[in-house]
């Protein structure tokens, strides 16, 4: 009880004014490819704000899962759904998980004759268009959300064979950016990037939300730091970040 009063105390801190923990272990992060950029911005204000330094591996939300299965010491996991952290609450990994982030699919291009035709669908139906990024299904919930758009305007069986997978969606928009392929679907905070901003974009109703879960490790090594790093996920200053790259 005493436990989780003062984690209540240090929580609420937080949400309100600037302070420094003893900083006696870094925070180590599993995070979701699409949550890089905003992410980076967080974890800097949460180090300024408490002196714990954040170090962060960035892959898909299925081999971050594999990596913890395989016994990877993450303290803190920012899934891109919310099926893998519950499934880490059952094998006892986490004690529970929470929504941290919504998160959209676009359809970006890097060359904006792209987005000339009246729709996303149109723009692929396009002969012109030879490749289409998208991430794999299987292991990147923007991938799964992508091709469920795809599969509900009756797409996917027409463009499947110009579909390049990517490990993840943030590969998936290094490939769009670089023109390695004509356009890809990627999440909406790579639009707000430096990058994102010289290309266009489709809006994709048709894709699913991507709904975010995240954990901290039953076994953390800096739990205080864990605790209070979910804590701050939730936080105002958090709020705006997110917020800011086009999470809801």
């Amino acid at each position: 009880m005493k436990k989780n009063i003062l984690l209540l105390i240090l929580c609420l801190s937080i949400l309100v004014f600037p302070f420094q923990l003893c900083a006696q272990d870094k925070l180590s992060v599993a995070v979701a490819a699409n949550f890089i950029n905003a992410f980076k911005e967080m974890a800097a204000d949460f180090e300024e704000k408490t002196g714990v330094k954040v170090e962060a591996t960035f892959s898909s939300t299925g081999n971050l899962y594999s990596q913890i299965k395989n016994g990877a010491p993450y303290d803190v996991f920012l899934s891109a759904d919310t099926e893998r952290p519950d499934i880490l609450q059952k094998e006892g990994w986490t004690e529970g998980s929470f929504i941290y982030a919504r998160g959209k699919v676009i359809l970006w291009s890097a060359d904006k004759n792209f987005c000339q035709a009246p729709s996303w669908q149109e723009a692929l139906q396009n002969v012109k268009i030879k490749k289409i990024a998208l991430a794999n299904p299987v292991t990147a919930p923007y991938g799964t959300s992508s091709k469920e758009a795809l599969i509900k305007t009756g797409l996917w069986d027409g463009l499947r064979d110009k579909t390049v997978i990517a490990q993840t969606i943030a590969q998936s928009f290094q490939y769009a950016s670089t023109s390695a392929v004509d356009a890809g679907f990627v999440a909406l905070s790579a639009s707000v990037s430096p990058e994102g901003q010289k290309g266009c974009f489709y809006a994709v109703p048709q894709a699913p939300d991507v709904v975010q879960a995240a954990c901290v490790a039953k076994n953390a090594r800096n739990k205080v730091g864990a605790d209070l790093f979910a804590c701050y996920l939730l936080s105002g200053p958090a709020l705006k970040i997110k917020q800011k790259y086009g999470y809801h």
